[in-house]
């Protein structure tokens, strides 16, 4: 049903095996493993991964010493597993690259909801959600391009311009910045932009938006530190101020 391809990174035998036989239930038939951080750097190298399920304890080099060699390769989410529970880690891992944490034990079907919903992101984002995968509503009306001036988002192409350059801009972190866009000059708390963007309330972690934002500001402010786009108004949430233009 679901030709995604994903690659499973976990030191545990037991834990991949389990993993393997739960997405095969579900209908994924494209699933590659690694018990190494190194066999997952030589997987990412031969091939194009959908979404990668990336363990934080790995021997000799972890998932957070890794994760950023396989950004300079793929957009593809990256779904982090870790023992470790603390806020700190959870930052860690947004900071560098990934999409989205769980701490173990956990439930193997929270797993799967967890890559359908980062799935349907990316490869909807990307242009490849076919018919056959999964079927959700079109994301935006094509052929738009967002104008702030010193940035553009141009929606059918999935690109972010800062001052006329490309910047490569992880799937999520596009997402976020294009929900903004949309809905100019109206605010939004950190609970209402994780049900809007990753549509999962239940996962709501207002740990994950604040570092999505930051990721956005690091891209296309001047300095980061004192945004002047995306804005925050304390105790209520965010909004974008609104475009200077909107190029049909």
């Amino acid at each position: 049903m679901n030709q995604a391809s994903i690659l499973l990174v976990d030191d545990e035998y037991s834990l991949l095996e389990l993993l393997q036989t739960v997405l095969h239930k579900e209908g994924f038939t494209s699933i590659d493993t690694a018990q190494t951080g190194e066999a997952a750097l030589d997987a990412c190298a031969l091939k194009k991964y959908d979404l990668i399920v990336l363990d934080v304890m790995l021997p000799r080099r972890s998932g957070i010493e890794i994760c950023p060699f396989i950004r300079q390769t793929t957009d593809a989410p990256v779904l982090f597993l870790s023992a470790r529970t603390s806020d700190f880690d959870k930052l860690i891992g947004f900071a560098i690259g990934g999409d989205d944490y769980m701490t173990k034990p956990f439930n193997p079907m929270e797993v799967v909801a967890r890559i359908r919903a980062q799935l349907r992101r990316y490869l909807s984002s990307s242009g490849q959600l076919s018919s056959g995968m999964f079927p959700i509503a079109p994301l935006h009306k094509p052929g738009k391009v967002f104008d702030y001036g010193r940035f553009k988002l141009d929606e059918t192409a999935g690109e972010l311009l800062v001052e006329e350059q490309a910047v490569s801009c992880p799937a999520l972190v596009f997402q976020l910045l294009h929900f903004f866009c949309q809905n100019p000059n109206r605010l939004f708390s950190k609970n209402e932009l994780y049900a809007k963007v990753w549509g999962e309330e239940a996962f709501s972690d207002d740990n994950t938006v604040m570092v999505h934002i930051h990721r956005i500001r690091e891209r296309i402010e001047v300095d980061p530190s004192n945004p002047k786009f995306i804005v925050n108004v304390r105790g209520l949430g965010y909004k974008l101020i609104r475009a200077e233009q909107l190029v049909p």
